[in-house]
Protein backbone atom coordinates (compact mmCIF):
# COMPACT_ATOMS: atom_id res chain seq x y z
CA UNK A 1 0.00 0.00 0.00
CA UNK A 2 1.88 3.30 -1.58
CA UNK A 3 -1.09 5.64 -0.61
CA UNK A 4 -0.02 9.55 0.70
CA UNK A 5 -2.69 10.70 2.00
CA UNK A 6 -0.98 14.30 2.36
CA UNK A 7 -0.10 13.94 -1.30
CA UNK A 8 -3.89 13.26 -2.05
CA UNK A 9 -4.87 16.56 -0.24
CA UNK A 10 -1.93 18.64 -2.01
CA UNK A 11 -3.15 17.52 -5.67
CA UNK A 12 -6.87 17.42 -4.61
CA UNK A 13 -6.62 21.47 -3.55
CA UNK A 14 -3.87 21.66 -6.75
CA UNK A 15 -1.28 23.52 -4.04
CA UNK A 16 1.03 25.00 -6.48
CA UNK A 17 3.64 27.24 -4.59
CA UNK A 18 5.44 29.82 -6.52
CA UNK A 19 7.98 32.15 -5.19
CA UNK A 20 7.23 35.90 -6.57
CA UNK A 21 9.79 38.09 -5.03
CA UNK A 22 12.79 38.53 -2.66
CA UNK A 23 15.16 41.76 -1.56
CA UNK A 24 18.21 41.87 0.25
CA UNK A 25 19.12 44.91 2.77
CA UNK A 26 21.74 46.46 5.46
CA UNK A 27 21.83 48.35 7.80
CA UNK A 28 18.78 49.91 9.29
CA UNK A 29 15.38 48.78 7.22
CA UNK A 30 12.00 48.01 7.36
CA UNK A 31 8.92 47.26 5.00
CA UNK A 32 5.37 46.91 5.16
CA UNK A 33 3.80 44.33 3.56
CA UNK A 34 -0.03 44.59 2.58
CA UNK A 35 -2.21 41.89 3.72
CA UNK A 36 -1.71 38.91 1.73
CA UNK A 37 -4.75 37.36 -0.14
CA UNK A 38 -3.65 34.04 -0.28
CA UNK A 39 -1.32 31.71 1.48
CA UNK A 40 2.10 33.47 1.82
CA UNK A 41 5.30 32.44 2.73
CA UNK A 42 8.78 33.58 3.24
CA UNK A 43 12.40 32.19 4.43
CA UNK A 44 15.43 33.64 5.44
CA UNK A 45 17.93 33.70 3.34
CA UNK A 46 20.72 35.18 5.56
CA UNK A 47 20.78 37.42 8.24
CA UNK A 48 18.17 38.13 10.51
CA UNK A 49 14.71 40.40 10.91
CA UNK A 50 11.52 40.48 12.85
CA UNK A 51 8.33 40.48 11.74
CA UNK A 52 5.33 42.74 13.39
CA UNK A 53 1.77 41.79 12.28
CA UNK A 54 -0.96 43.89 12.66
CA UNK A 55 -2.53 43.11 16.11
CA UNK A 56 -0.40 41.68 17.51
CA UNK A 57 1.60 43.17 20.89
CA UNK A 58 4.81 41.76 20.26
CA UNK A 59 7.17 41.12 17.39
CA UNK A 60 8.81 38.15 16.56
CA UNK A 61 12.59 37.65 15.43
CA UNK A 62 13.39 35.21 12.53
CA UNK A 63 16.83 34.24 12.09
CA UNK A 64 19.10 32.93 9.18
CA UNK A 65 17.14 29.87 7.88
CA UNK A 66 13.86 30.04 9.52
CA UNK A 67 10.85 29.79 7.35
CA UNK A 68 7.30 31.45 8.32
CA UNK A 69 3.42 30.81 6.75
CA UNK A 70 0.86 33.00 7.26
CA UNK A 71 -2.76 32.24 6.04
CA UNK A 72 -4.14 35.18 8.31
CA UNK A 73 -5.15 38.58 5.74
CA UNK A 74 -3.46 41.02 8.02
CA UNK A 75 -0.87 43.51 6.92
CA UNK A 76 2.79 43.00 8.66
CA UNK A 77 6.51 44.68 9.07
CA UNK A 78 9.22 43.12 8.16
CA UNK A 79 12.42 45.25 9.50
CA UNK A 80 15.95 45.20 10.95
CA UNK A 81 14.65 45.83 14.34
CA UNK A 82 10.89 46.55 15.92
CA UNK A 83 9.57 50.36 15.69
CA UNK A 84 11.57 51.90 12.73
CA UNK A 85 9.10 53.99 9.93
CA UNK A 86 8.37 51.37 7.26
CA UNK A 87 8.51 51.86 3.44
CA UNK A 88 5.26 50.95 1.58
CA UNK A 89 6.37 47.32 -0.52
CA UNK A 90 4.34 48.01 -3.08
CA UNK A 91 5.77 51.21 -4.01
CA UNK A 92 9.20 49.60 -3.73
CA UNK A 93 8.50 46.91 -5.61
CA UNK A 94 6.36 48.40 -8.39
CA UNK A 95 9.52 49.60 -9.92
CA UNK A 96 11.56 47.28 -9.73
CA UNK A 97 11.08 44.91 -12.82
CA UNK A 98 12.73 42.02 -13.01
CA UNK A 99 16.20 43.70 -11.12
CA UNK A 100 16.58 42.34 -7.69
CA UNK A 101 15.76 45.39 -4.62
CA UNK A 102 18.12 45.74 -2.29
CA UNK A 103 17.74 48.53 0.97
CA UNK A 104 21.12 50.11 1.65
CA UNK A 105 24.27 48.11 0.97
CA UNK A 106 22.14 44.94 0.92
CA UNK A 107 25.06 42.90 2.64
CA UNK A 108 23.21 41.85 6.05
CA UNK A 109 20.07 40.68 4.74
CA UNK A 110 18.58 38.37 2.11
CA UNK A 111 14.78 37.59 2.08
CA UNK A 112 13.00 35.25 -0.31
CA UNK A 113 9.03 35.13 -0.40
CA UNK A 114 6.03 33.84 -1.85
CA UNK A 115 2.50 31.96 -2.00
CA UNK A 116 0.35 29.39 -2.32
CA UNK A 117 -2.14 28.96 -4.86
CA UNK A 118 -5.64 27.06 -4.41
CA UNK A 119 -7.64 25.60 -6.48
CA UNK A 120 -11.13 27.95 -6.05
CA UNK A 121 -13.20 25.05 -5.34
CA UNK A 122 -11.13 22.91 -3.41
CA UNK A 123 -8.72 25.22 -1.85
CA UNK A 124 -10.52 25.66 1.45
CA UNK A 125 -10.28 22.03 2.25
CA UNK A 126 -6.30 22.55 2.85
CA UNK A 127 -6.86 26.45 4.01
CA UNK A 128 -9.26 25.66 6.83
CA UNK A 129 -6.84 23.34 8.72
CA UNK A 130 -3.83 25.44 8.67
CA UNK A 131 -3.40 28.24 11.88
CA UNK A 132 -3.27 32.04 11.39
CA UNK A 133 0.55 31.69 11.32
CA UNK A 134 3.70 29.10 11.56
CA UNK A 135 7.18 29.46 12.03
CA UNK A 136 9.81 27.11 11.52
CA UNK A 137 12.73 27.24 13.39
CA UNK A 138 16.22 26.31 11.74
CA UNK A 139 17.60 24.55 14.95
CA UNK A 140 14.65 22.10 14.09
CA UNK A 141 15.79 18.64 12.69
CA UNK A 142 14.11 19.43 9.64
CA UNK A 143 17.08 22.38 9.46
CA UNK A 144 19.69 20.79 7.00
CA UNK A 145 16.76 20.43 4.31
CA UNK A 146 15.47 23.90 4.85
CA UNK A 147 19.11 25.39 4.80
CA UNK A 148 19.65 23.25 1.46
CA UNK A 149 16.63 24.73 -0.15
CA UNK A 150 17.11 27.69 0.81
CA UNK A 151 20.57 27.82 -0.71
CA UNK A 152 19.69 26.37 -4.11
CA UNK A 153 16.22 28.72 -4.26
CA UNK A 154 18.89 31.53 -3.81
CA UNK A 155 21.00 30.18 -6.75
CA UNK A 156 18.41 29.26 -9.32
CA UNK A 157 16.61 32.81 -8.94
CA UNK A 158 20.02 34.62 -9.58
CA UNK A 159 21.35 32.10 -12.56
CA UNK A 160 20.53 32.71 -15.77
CA UNK A 161 20.77 28.79 -17.12
CA UNK A 162 17.90 27.15 -19.06
CA UNK A 163 15.21 25.42 -16.65
CA UNK A 164 16.13 28.17 -13.68
CA UNK A 165 12.32 28.91 -13.68
CA UNK A 166 10.66 25.95 -13.62
CA UNK A 167 13.64 24.53 -11.03
CA UNK A 168 12.48 27.50 -8.90
CA UNK A 169 8.93 26.28 -9.00
CA UNK A 170 9.46 22.71 -8.06
CA UNK A 171 11.93 23.93 -4.89
CA UNK A 172 9.06 26.57 -3.63
CA UNK A 173 7.11 23.31 -3.95
CA UNK A 174 9.08 21.70 -1.46
CA UNK A 175 10.11 24.46 0.59
CA UNK A 176 5.88 24.36 1.09
CA UNK A 177 6.13 20.69 1.77
CA UNK A 178 9.01 20.80 4.23
CA UNK A 179 6.72 23.76 6.35
CA UNK A 180 3.94 21.31 6.20
CA UNK A 181 5.95 18.17 7.80
CA UNK A 182 7.44 20.32 9.91
CA UNK A 183 4.04 21.81 11.42
CA UNK A 184 2.90 18.13 11.77
CA UNK A 185 5.46 17.31 14.11
CA UNK A 186 5.15 20.49 16.07
CA UNK A 187 4.63 19.78 19.75
CA UNK A 188 2.06 22.58 19.11
CA UNK A 189 -1.25 21.20 19.84
CA UNK A 190 -3.14 20.79 16.53
CA UNK A 191 -7.22 21.44 16.08
CA UNK A 192 -9.00 18.55 15.62
CA UNK A 193 -9.11 17.77 11.65
CA UNK A 194 -7.74 15.94 9.20
CA UNK A 195 -4.09 17.45 9.53
CA UNK A 196 -3.67 16.64 12.86
CA UNK A 197 -5.04 12.88 11.93
CA UNK A 198 -2.46 12.70 8.95
CA UNK A 199 0.11 13.97 11.88
CA UNK A 200 -0.50 10.59 14.25
CA UNK A 201 1.56 8.06 13.54
CA UNK A 202 -0.82 5.30 14.71
CA UNK A 203 -3.55 6.30 12.63
CA UNK A 204 -0.92 6.46 9.56
CA UNK A 205 -2.16 2.36 8.59
CA UNK A 206 -5.64 3.28 8.32
CA UNK A 207 -5.42 6.41 6.62
CA UNK A 208 -3.21 5.07 3.79
CA UNK A 209 -5.70 2.11 3.39
CA UNK A 210 -8.94 4.59 2.84
CA UNK A 211 -6.86 6.32 1.01
CA UNK A 212 -5.78 3.57 -1.26
CA UNK A 213 -8.45 1.86 -1.99
CA UNK A 214 -11.99 4.68 -1.13
CA UNK A 215 -14.07 2.20 -2.88
CA UNK A 216 -13.48 -0.38 -0.55
CA UNK A 217 -16.56 -1.28 2.43
CA UNK A 218 -13.76 -0.52 5.14
CA UNK A 219 -15.45 -2.06 8.36
CA UNK A 220 -13.82 -0.63 11.60
CA UNK A 221 -12.46 -3.58 12.69
CA UNK A 222 -10.24 -3.98 9.34
CA UNK A 223 -8.71 -0.22 10.10
CA UNK A 224 -8.01 -0.62 14.08
CA UNK A 225 -6.40 -3.73 13.34
CA UNK A 226 -4.11 -2.16 10.96
CA UNK A 227 -3.46 0.23 13.15
CA UNK A 228 -3.04 -2.62 16.13
CA UNK A 229 -5.41 -1.64 18.33
CA UNK A 230 -9.20 -2.29 19.43
CA UNK A 231 -11.43 -1.50 17.44
CA UNK A 232 -12.89 0.61 20.59
CA UNK A 233 -9.42 2.36 21.32
CA UNK A 234 -9.06 2.82 17.31
CA UNK A 235 -12.47 4.69 17.32
CA UNK A 236 -12.44 7.21 19.77
CA UNK A 237 -8.65 7.85 18.81
CA UNK A 238 -9.60 8.55 15.13
CA UNK A 239 -12.61 10.73 16.19
CA UNK A 240 -10.58 12.91 18.76
CA UNK A 241 -8.14 13.37 16.33
CA UNK A 242 -9.92 13.87 13.63
CA UNK A 243 -13.04 15.17 14.69
CA UNK A 244 -15.25 12.86 12.80
CA UNK A 245 -15.64 8.96 12.85
CA UNK A 246 -13.71 6.95 11.11
CA UNK A 247 -16.17 5.52 8.61
CA UNK A 248 -17.50 9.61 8.06
CA UNK A 249 -13.97 10.85 7.20
CA UNK A 250 -14.03 7.96 4.31
CA UNK A 251 -17.51 9.04 3.23
CA UNK A 252 -16.65 12.64 3.44
CA UNK A 253 -13.01 11.99 0.90
CA UNK A 254 -15.18 9.84 -0.82
CA UNK A 255 -16.95 13.08 -2.09
CA UNK A 256 -14.47 15.12 -2.60
CA UNK A 257 -13.16 13.22 -5.15
CA UNK A 258 -16.66 13.00 -6.78
CA UNK A 259 -16.89 16.69 -6.75
CA UNK A 260 -13.20 16.77 -8.64
CA UNK A 261 -14.30 14.20 -11.34
CA UNK A 262 -17.37 16.04 -11.66
CA UNK A 263 -15.63 19.42 -12.31
CA UNK A 264 -13.12 18.00 -14.37
CA UNK A 265 -14.86 16.22 -17.56
CA UNK A 266 -18.41 14.44 -18.76
CA UNK A 267 -17.29 11.21 -16.72
CA UNK A 268 -20.80 9.74 -16.26
CA UNK A 269 -22.59 9.90 -12.71
CA UNK A 270 -22.84 6.36 -12.79
CA UNK A 271 -19.04 5.54 -13.50
CA UNK A 272 -18.17 8.12 -10.62
CA UNK A 273 -20.50 6.24 -8.09
CA UNK A 274 -18.48 3.15 -9.09
CA UNK A 275 -15.31 4.50 -8.87
CA UNK A 276 -16.03 5.65 -5.13
CA UNK A 277 -17.20 2.38 -3.65
CA UNK A 278 -21.34 2.85 -4.62
CA UNK A 279 -23.62 0.03 -5.58
CA UNK A 280 -25.90 2.27 -7.45
CA UNK A 281 -26.19 6.10 -9.17
CA UNK A 282 -29.14 6.73 -6.79
CA UNK A 283 -27.28 5.73 -3.96
CA UNK A 284 -24.63 8.30 -4.80
CA UNK A 285 -26.51 11.08 -5.88
CA UNK A 286 -28.54 10.26 -2.71
CA UNK A 287 -25.21 10.62 -0.61
CA UNK A 288 -24.02 13.48 -2.75
CA UNK A 289 -26.73 15.82 -2.10
CA UNK A 290 -26.75 14.76 1.80
CA UNK A 291 -23.01 16.33 1.55
CA UNK A 292 -23.27 18.65 -0.79
CA UNK A 293 -26.95 20.06 -1.15
CA UNK A 294 -26.68 19.75 -4.97
CA UNK A 295 -27.66 16.29 -7.13
CA UNK A 296 -24.06 15.37 -9.22
CA UNK A 297 -25.31 17.50 -12.49
CA UNK A 298 -26.73 20.41 -10.60
CA UNK A 299 -22.89 20.43 -9.09
CA UNK A 300 -21.85 20.06 -12.72
CA UNK A 301 -23.92 22.39 -14.39
CA UNK A 302 -22.76 25.18 -11.68
CA UNK A 303 -19.11 24.29 -12.29
CA UNK A 304 -19.22 24.36 -15.56
CA UNK A 305 -20.91 27.88 -15.86
CA UNK A 306 -18.26 29.06 -13.01
CA UNK A 307 -15.31 27.83 -15.48
CA UNK A 308 -16.89 29.48 -18.76
CA UNK A 309 -16.87 32.65 -16.21
CA UNK A 310 -13.62 32.40 -15.51
CA UNK A 311 -12.56 32.41 -18.79
CA UNK A 312 -14.45 35.07 -19.91
CA UNK A 313 -12.97 37.10 -16.63
CA UNK A 314 -9.42 36.48 -18.02
CA UNK A 315 -10.28 36.87 -21.71
CA UNK A 316 -11.40 40.56 -20.71
CA UNK A 317 -8.25 41.29 -18.32
CA UNK A 318 -5.91 39.83 -21.34
CA UNK A 319 -7.42 42.74 -23.34
CA UNK A 320 -6.91 45.08 -21.21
Amino acid sequence: MNADPLSDILRLTCAQSLVTGGFCAGGSWAIRFPAPTKIKFFAIARGHCWVTIDGEAESIRFNEGDVGLMTMPRAFVVSSEPGLVPVDAMRLFSGAGKSPVCMGDGQDFAYIGGHVLLDAASGQLLANVLPPWIRIDASRTQASAFRWLLAELVAERADTRAGAQLATAHLAQLLFIQILRAHMETDAVLSAGWFRAMSDRRLAPALALMHGEPARSWRLEELADACAMSRTTFALRFKTTAGVPALTYLAEWRMRLAERALRAGATPVAVIAESIGYASESAFSNAFKRSTGHSPREYRNAARLAGMSDDVLAAGQTSV
